[in-house]
């Protein structure tokens, strides 16, 4: 993956998802998960300071969503439906983002994700919209990948 910088920014549509190394079937978003530290405020009874000290706490992270159209194609809801019954099998994401000659830019790992979340398409007799389907990936972190 090159190292370079530009001045204009990538733009957003051009990406790939990867699940354990296979790719799934194009989708139409990924959404990367929000990360925030919990902030603790901390004071000694001896500081003579009225405002608290501020450490790092625990990590959280928001789940990744991924949204595609509805083609057939079961392999989400069947690991959707694998930790429904109790079998939780994690996997590791891979979402990269290319560049307009489809090289990749930057990557994430999400690792240790497993389906929290699964949403159906939307039906409707007088719609003419796209039939997507929605999954939550819930994981233990997240790495920019060099």
């Amino acid at each position: 993956m090159p190292q370079q910088h530009r001045n204009d920014p990538y733009l957003n549509f051009n990406f790939r998802v990867e699940i354990d190394n296979l790719p799934v079937a194009g989708f139409s978003e990924a959404e990367l998960p929000e990360g925030r530290i919990e902030v603790i405020e901390y004071r000694e009874g001896a500081d003579t300071s009225t405002g608290p000290r501020l450490l790092a706490g625990r990590v959280e992270y928001r789940p990744v969503v991924l949204r595609r159209g509805f083609a057939g194609e079961p392999s989400l809801f069947r690991w959707w439906n694998e930790v429904v019954q109790g079998n939780v099998m994690r996997r590791n994401v891979d979402i990269a983002l290319l560049d307009e000659q489809r090289n990749e830019v930057a990557h994430w790992l999400i690792r240790e994700a497993w389906p929290s979340k699964w949403v159906g398409p939307d039906l409707r007799a007088l719609g003419n919209e796209v039939a997507i389907e929605t999954l939550e990936l819930s994981h233990e972190g997240i790495e920019l990948v060099d």
